[in-house]
């Protein structure tokens, strides 16, 4: 196929996707009034809940059978070198546009957290449907398409609510300390044990002048305490990592995207219940049946509310012209220069296969805008909901053109 033929095609799934978000915006809009702020966040609890794992565990269950699973051992890898040079580059993005600090967590997790979901599992069935696609068969090309891509959700979705949610949880605090009344509520319990694990750190480590040192000294001493200078750094550390662990929230690790992933993982990967569960002549094969009807729905309502997301973001502006620039440049020059050296590095050594579809997959993590599920988790903590709708309405009109763009490349040197 010659460059043309490979950029309508990398076209056609993004047009769709956008007159999907076209429609999602119109009914948002205050004079249609159908998607209301009420009604969006009763579909999110459906996709959430429901349509999203359900297409994760289908995707990675009807898969199985067509490929290894363990061969795909390089996805989380490949994610995860996302989620580390994102965050580096973001990083130094703060500090070169000195963003505020209560947006340094949006900032870093905008650009270390792709959109790993709804994005690539609408160009990949889109471009498998096309018959002169370069990745050979229409049926066999969608369904072993749709298992790397439910793995890639999968594993995004645990990255994503793991780590972008806790450091947005993390940076989230004012410069006077305080957080939103949400917030509070939401992390007392952990701030006040992560309060006391560091003061009982730092009383017994650090050396004090004031009278409250000398009372806490002396008690020591009283009570035959090893000297300061004795401690072990094992000691050290175990108390550091004991206060982080409590810090963090790890219940966030145990959302449905996460759990239907496992499911799908371990379905897929024990023949037994497979055999019980897949396939026309399995006992229970109305489960499977049913859990992908369920997941055919999460395709149209993500995208709708995406579009009716992005309003917001449409209507306010309050981000600087340097910020939003430096985002769009990480996620759509650098990272995917990135994603393009290390795949070719990976398929050098012979880490990744054959397969020019799973190839593809692997370089469009790369390319992809921010997450939407990062600006749910603003929602969660009030923090920087504005700001992250104008980085999202930006970031998802860039990527109209710069994923067309990539994913033209990255169809031309597979192919």
């Amino acid at each position: 196929m010659n460059i043309e033929e490979l950029f309508f095609l990398a076209l056609m799934p993004v047009l769709k996707t956008l007159l999907i978000a076209v429609v999602g915006l119109y009914l948002a809009m205050d004079h249609v009034s159908i998607l209301t702020a009420e009604g969006r966040h009763h579909l999110n609890n459906l996709v959430f809940y429901v349509f999203f794992p359900s297409l994760c565990a289908s995707g990675l269950i009807s898969s199985s059978t067509a490929t290894g699973l363990f061969s795909l051992w390089f996805v989380p890898v490949s994610i995860l070198i996302t989620f580390l040079v994102g965050s580096a580059l973001g990083w130094i993005l703060v500090k070169i546009t000195r963003t505020p600090q209560h947006l340094h967590g949006l900032v870093i997790g905008c650009c270390a957290g792709g959109n790993m979901g709804n994005l690539p599992v609408i160009i990949i069935p889109a471009i498998c449907a096309e018959k002169n696609n370069p990745f050979g068969d229409s049926s066999t090309c969608s369904i072993n398409g749709m298992g790397y891509v439910s793995l890639s959700m999968g594993i995004g979705a645990i990255g994503i609510w793991s780590y972008v949610y806790n450091i947005i949880r993390a940076y989230g605090k004012r410069d006077d300390g305080d957080v939103s009344a949400y917030s509070k509520l939401r992390e007392n319990s952990h701030s006040e044990t992560s309060r006391r694990a560091l003061d009982s750190t730092t009383q017994t480590l650090l050396p004090s002048s004031n009278s409250k040192g000398a009372e806490v000294s002396a008690e020591l001493i009283s009570q035959g305490s090893i000297d300061e200078t004795k401690v072990s750094v094992p000691a050290i550390i175990e108390k550091k990592v004991k206060s982080l662990v409590e810090y963090i929230d790890l219940s966030v690790l145990f959302r449905p995207p996460t759990i239907a992933t496992v499911i799908g993982i371990i379905i897929a990967s024990i023949s037994p219940i497979q055999n019980f569960m897949v396939g026309s002549g399995a006992p229970l094969r109305f489960v499977e049946s049913s859990v992908v009807l369920l997941g055919e729905a999460a395709i149209p309502s993500m995208t709708i509310i995406m579009g009716a997301n992005l309003l917001r973001g449409f209507k306010r502006s309050g981000v600087g012209i340097w910020l939003l620039f430096g985002i769009i440049v990480v996620r759509f020059v650098i990272l995917p220069i990135i994603g393009v050296a290390v795949i070719t590095v990976a398929k050098n050594l012979g880490m990744v296969g054959t397969d020019p579809l799973y190839h593809f997959v692997l370089l469009l993590q790369y390319a992809v805008p921010p997450a939407m599920a990062i600006g749910t988790i603003t929602q969660l903590f009030e923090i920087g909901e504005t700001e992250c709708s104008v980085i999202m309405f930006w970031n998802y009109a860039v990527a109209a053109v710069a994923l067309t763009l990539w994913s033209t490349y990255f169809m031309y040197i597979l192919s």
